[in-house]
């Protein structure tokens, strides 16, 4: 293969997405919560949402992983469409989403909550205690693995909520406001824990309101507001757009 078709294939293979998402909308009732959104996500890739409270973002999340039936367009994963699948069968894919709020299940350890999560969708119930321990290995968990999972503070149940997302064995990983609430110490802990998902080659997207935690991970972002995506592409030049600074601070920018 020569030096130019060889950069030729490689351009093709990073364009083709894992994930796409094509003039999604979503309404409940009389509330437009999501209109015309289109992106793509490439394998291995990391991009950020950001935008004002109300801009739609966890709507977008909460479609991509199956949690609703988008009311308009298009998803795709792997070239599959998966825009009526619901969330059980997106996990299974490899589509795995965090929640804003960390809900495990109070009631079992740490430990249990991640088998939980692994037999589900992390190969069976033969490879679960495997692939949960390497799944709380990999978020620094391991030391609180039987400790009841009610007893965690606020970082620890950030962190189990990853590796739970982690123990279904994604390619793609949905993190919706992961570091919210945290210090920066705290953030910093939970970057380093991200950055080690994505080295293994899972994709993500993740939505956060701090943004240079984000942008930390984030090599690509995306700005929402009013349901719609006003800006996408490099980090610096989307907080720079005159849309993005208008969405945030209210008023025109000149």
């Amino acid at each position: 293969m020569t030096d130019a078709a060889e950069h030729q294939a490689i351009g093709a293979a990073r364009a083709a997405p894992i994930l796409s998402a094509r003039n999604l909308g979503k309404s409940f009732g009389a509330l437009r919560a999501m209109s015309e959104v289109t992106l793509d996500l490439a394998p291995g890739e990391a991009v950020g949402i950001v935008g004002p409270n109300g801009a739609g973002k966890s709507t977008l999340l909460a479609a991509l992983a199956g949690s609703f039936l988008p009311s308009e367009g298009t998803i795709t994963f792997d070239g599959r469409d998966i825009t009526r699948a619901g969330a059980a069968e997106v996990c299974h894919l490899g589509i795995a989403k965090t929640h804003q709020i960390p809900k495990p299940f109070d009631g079992l350890t740490v430990f249990e909550n991640v088998r939980v999560a692994a037999a589900f969708g992390g190969g069976g119930d033969h490879a679960a205690d495997e692939v949960a321990y390497d799944a709380l290995k990999l978020c620094r968990m391991l030391p609180l693995a039987n400790q009841r999972a009610e007893r965690l503070g606020l970082l620890d149940r950030k962190r189990l909520e990853v590796a739970r997302a982690l123990a279904t064995g994604p390619r793609v990983i949905l993190l919706d406001e992961v570091g919210g609430g945290l210090t920066d110490a705290e953030a910093e802990e939970l970057v380093e824990i991200i950055r080690a998902i994505r080295a293994r080659g899972t994709a993500i997207i993740w939505i956060e309101h701090i943004v240079h935690v984000l942008l930390q991970v984030a090599e690509r972002l995306i700005c929402m507001d009013a349901g719609r995506v006003i800006a996408d592409g490099d980090p610096e030049a989307v907080m720079k757009d005159p849309q993005v600074m208008e969405a945030y601070l209210g008023h025109s920018v000149e």
